[in-house]
């Protein structure tokens, strides 16, 4: 018996896990007007029971993100290979490979320099050398649309481009997904379906300079925007895909309080 099946389960807690995956979804969907938009429940600093409890029938959700590496290292030896995880924390180049060689990471949201690009490539094809039947690893570039020193991303203009480039030409293993921001929290706080948030007006424009400068067709880069506050502006500017966490899990933990498992 695998440790995911030995996994005790709360049922009050699950029940109400997936009420609120599914009022967030209805939320999504109720936007998304008919586009596919990609909902990443983040699960970080939550422990595996929860990301199981939504991943298990009836509800089977697929994608969900952490923001530290050791953490979501550890969920995905204990979980399902079926999960489609995202790592949409800062990325440091020493975890660049641990990352790449998890199997089941779908996407790493936050690539903002070629070194990092480059280590995520050369871990990626030595895992897709033993094991040919694995897809390519999905990149988002970050890019820092609010301008905030503090913030990781690209600047947007020549930055941008430069990378997204770089992407396609010299990393056989990575695949550009598209674009990503975080942006400013007092925009995201003042976001809401019927108010525009600039961050995610400059994401979009970049994602059209790529695509014209690349020559890409329309609808190749997807835009990765909008969180717990402010997902529902972002899929209205036509976000391909949010991450939300709190809205579905709660309040987090402190780190040094988190556990893995219950």
């Amino acid at each position: 018996m695998s440790e995911a099946e030995e996994m005790r389960i709360d049922p009050t807690r699950a029940q109400a896990l997936i009420s609120q995956l599914s009022s967030v979804k209805e939320r999504v969907n109720g936007l998304a007007n008919g586009r596919n938009v990609r909902l990443v429940a983040v699960s970080k600093l939550k422990p595996a029971n929860d990301v199981l409890a939504l991943h298990q029938a009836p509800i089977s959700h697929q994608h969900f993100g952490e923001n530290y590496t050791q953490e979501l290292a550890q969920k995905a030896q204990l979980l399902p290979k079926t999960i489609q995880w995202h790592f949409i924390g800062g990325l440091q180049s020493g975890h660049c490979k641990a990352l790449a060689k998890i199997p089941n990471l779908f996407c790493v949201s936050s690539v903002d320099t070629l070194k990092k690009a480059a280590l995520l490539d050369t871990a990626r094809g030595a895992l897709l050398s033993s094991d040919p039947a694995l897809p390519k690893l999905s990149v988002h570039v970050q890019v820092n649309t609010s301008g905030e020193e503090a913030k990781s991303g690209c600047a947007p203009g020549d930055e941008t481009v430069a990378l997204c480039r770089e992407i396609i030409n010299s990393c056989p293993n990575l695949h550009l997904l598209g674009l990503m921001t975080i942006g400013a929290i007092a925009r995201s706080k003042a976001t809401t379906a019927e108010t525009e948030n600039e961050d995610f007006i400059t994401l979009k424009g970049q994602r059209d300079l790529v695509a014209n400068e690349l020559g890409l067709e329309d609808g190749r880069l997807e835009l990765s925007m909008g969180m717990s506050e402010d997902f529902e502006g972002a899929i209205v500017l036509g976000s391909g895909e949010v991450r939300v966490g709190s809205t579905i899990f709660g309040i987090r933990p402190a780190k040094a309080d988190a556990k893995i498992k219950e």
